[in-house]
C-alpha cells in the first residue's frame, strides 16, 4: 500500500467490503456478522487506520479540553486522581473529559482527531505502537503509567521499583526471612516495578521469591482475600511477612489472616503501598508506603498544559514514596 495516511477506503478495499460496512464495524453498529466485523477490525488495526472524528474544518482549533484515558475507574486511587486532575484543569481554564476504553483505535481516534488538546494516559491498552504514534504526531501527552520522554510527550510516574525495594528492606530489617508477595494487575507498570524491587531486595540477602510465594491479587481487596485464604488453607507453614502491591490488597490480606485466626503482626507482619485513608482506620492499622495521587494528578496536568502552551518540552518526572510504619508490622 502507498505511503501516507490510511483512509477508510483503504480499509474497505483490503477487507473486501463497502465503506459503509467498515463504518458500521468501527462504530460498533450491531448489524454485521461477527466474523465480518472481526475481519474488518483486524484489517484496520493492521493498517493502523485512525479515523478523523472532527473533520477538516476543525483540525486547527483548540478545544480547551484535556482527555484522561483510562481502562478503569475502580478503587480509591482513581477518585483522588480524577479530583486532582479536574481541579488543576479548572484552575487553568480547561475542562476534563474522561475516556474509559479498552479499544486502542477508538482512543487514538479521539487523540489524532483533535477531540482534545492533550491527553493524560493511564491505560494498559495504549501500547508501544500507539505510544510511538503519539510521539510521531506530536500529540501533547503525559503518561502516568510508564516512563516516556519526547518533544511533546512526557510522564509523571511513581518510583515503584524503589517502593518495592523499600518494602523488602524494611521487612528484612525487622528480622523476617519468609515472605509472600500479593501482586497487582498483570502488566501494570507499578505492579511490575514493585515486584521487581521487592524481589531484588530479598535476593541481595540470599532469599529467592519463588513462584509459589507470589499471589495474584489484581490490586483488588476481594481478590487478595480469596487468594490468600486459598494459600493459608493449602500451606502448613505461615509466611513471616506479606507485602501487598497496593493498600486495597493489604486490607483484603488482613481480613483473610484474621478470618483464619492469624494475628497481625504477632504471627505475620503486613505492609501495603499507597497510603490510602482506609489503612489508617483498620485494626490493626496497616503499615504502607506513602505515594501521592494528588501530587501525581496535579503535576501531570500542569506539565501537559505547559506542553500544550509551548512552555515546556516533554520530560520524565519521578515521584518518590516513603515508608509509613503502623501497627501491622513488628520486629520478628
Amino acid at each position: 500500500m502507498a505511503a501516507g495516511r490510511v483512509t477508510i477506503k483503504d480499509v474497505a478495499r483490503e477487507a473486501g467490503v463497502s465503506i459503509s460496512t467498515v463504518s458500521n464495524a468501527l462504530n460498533d453498529v450491531d448489524v454485521l456478522h461477527p466474523d465480518t466485523k472481526k475481519r474488518i477490525l483486524e484489517v484496520a488495526e493492521r493498517l493502523h487506520y485512525i479515523p478523523n472524528l472532527n473533520g477538516r474544518n476543525l483540525k486547527a482549533h483548540a478545544t480547551k479540553v484535556i482527555g484522561l484515558f483510562v481502562n478503569s475507574l475502580r478503587g480509591p486511587y482513581y477518585g483522588v486522581l480524577v479530583d486532582s486532575i479536574n481541579e488543576t484543569c479548572r484552575q487553568n481554564g480547561y475542562e476534563l473529559q474522561i475516556f474509559i476504553s479498552d479499544r486502542p483505535q477508538q482512543m487514538m481516534a479521539n487523540l489524532l482527531g483533535k477531540r482534545v488538546d492533550g491527553a493524560i494516559i493511564l491505560n494498559v491498552w495504549i501500547r508501544k505502537a500507539e505510544e510511538q504514534m503519539l510521539i510521531d504526531n506530536a500529540i501533547p501527552t503525559v503518561f502516568i503509567d510508564r516512563v516516556v520522554s519526547a518533544d511533546k510527550v512526557g510522564s509523571v510516574s511513581f518510583d515503584s521499583y524503589h517502593e518495592g525495594e523499600q518494602a523488602g528492606e524494611y521487612l528484612l530489617e525487622l528480622g523476617h526471612r519468609r515472605f509472600l508477595y500479593i501482586a497487582g494487575a498483570e502488566g501494570n507498570f507499578d505492579q511490575v516495578e514493585r515486584q521487581r524491587g521487592f524481589t531484588d531486595a530479598l535476593a541481595r540477602e540470599g532469599i529467592a521469591l519463588t513462584e509459589d510465594m507470589i499471589l495474584d491479587g489484581c490490586f483488588e481487596r476481594d481478590q487478595a482475600y480469596r487468594v490468600l485464604t486459598g494459600y493459608l488453607e493449602s500451606h502448613v507453614v505461615l509466611p513471616e511477612a506479606i507485602f501487598a502491591a497496593n493498600d486495597l490488597s493489604a486490607i483484603g490480606a488482613l481480613e483473610a489472616l484474621q478470618n483464619k485466626g492469624i494475628r497481625v503482626p504477632e504471627d505475620v507482619s503486613l505492609i501495603g503501598c499507597d497510603d490510602i485513608e482506609m489503612v489508617s482506620l483498620t485494626t490493626p492499622s496497616i503499615s504502607t508506603i506513602r505515594t501521592s495521587f494528588e501530587r501525581q494528578g496535579a503535576e501531570a496536568t500542569n506539565h501537559l498544559i505547559h506542553i500544550i502552551q509551548h512552555k515546556e518540552k516533554g520530560s520524565s518526572e519521578v515521584l518518590y514514596g516513603s515508608i509509613v510504619p503502623r501497627q501491622s508490622t513488628q520486629r520478628r
